[in-house]
């Protein structure tokens, strides 16, 4: 269980900063933020990519569901950004 909340803290790190280098100009916005809109960005966009019949029965790395959490995950900081009125430099 323990293990579950670290792997998805440090997979959200490494989804939201992956989403904040795709957008373009610097947030203004926190790591914490930026780990938990990662986090939510990956959670929605796998969800979402499994809902449109996404499977992975070779196995390995699952680099959609991946792709699509950077995605979610900046449209996600793009929505706090004008959601929170903090501006993009």
């Amino acid at each position: 269980m323990i293990g579950t909340i670290i792997g998805a803290i440090i997979v959200g790190a490494i989804i939201g900063a992956l989403a904040r280098l795709v957008l373009p100009g610097r947030q203004s916005i926190s790591t914490a933020v930026t780990v938990i809109l990662g986090i939510l960005g990956s959670l929605v966009g796998s969800w979402l990519v499994y809902q449109l019949g996404y499977n992975n029965d070779n196995g390995g790395f699952k680099f959609i569901p991946f792709l699509a959490g950077i995605v979610v995950a900046a449209l996600l900081i793009v929505g706090y950004g004008m959601a929170t009125g903090k501006k993009q430099v």
